[in-house]
């Protein structure tokens, strides 16, 4: 099992920490919800919880709960500019379906 980032992403979240002045990296996970069932949550993290399945990249850990690895495994997490917006991108090869908002997905 796996989740990776790309250098941008990499790039983005060591900037924000240093900005920060705190944090190990990101957590990533999933929570039910949206018409497809599933979103995306992502969050700074301090600290690594004892369950937490830790993978690294670029210098940079991401963090995640054992219930949402099934979900997310695989996953690469990208930061992307697209015109005026920017943001964090997630390339999931579990995802069957997406809702057309772009809220949430189904595996």
């Amino acid at each position: 099992m796996s989740v990776t980032l790309t250098e941008a992403a990499a790039r983005h979240v060591k900037r924000y920490i240093a900005k920060r002045g705190k944090g190990i990296g990101v957590r990533l996970g999933v929570k039910t919800t949206g018409c497809s069932g599933l979103a995306y949550k992502l969050e700074y993290a301090d600290e690594a919880a004892p369950e937490d399945v830790v993978f690294e990249g670029h210098e940079v850990k991401i963090l995640i709960d054992p219930k949402s690895l099934p979900y997310l495994d695989g996953t690469e997490l990208d930061f992307v500019r697209e015109g005026l917006n920017e943001g964090f991108k997630f390339r999931n090869p579990r995802e069957k379906d997406r809702c057309g908002c772009g809220e949430s997905f189904r595996v």
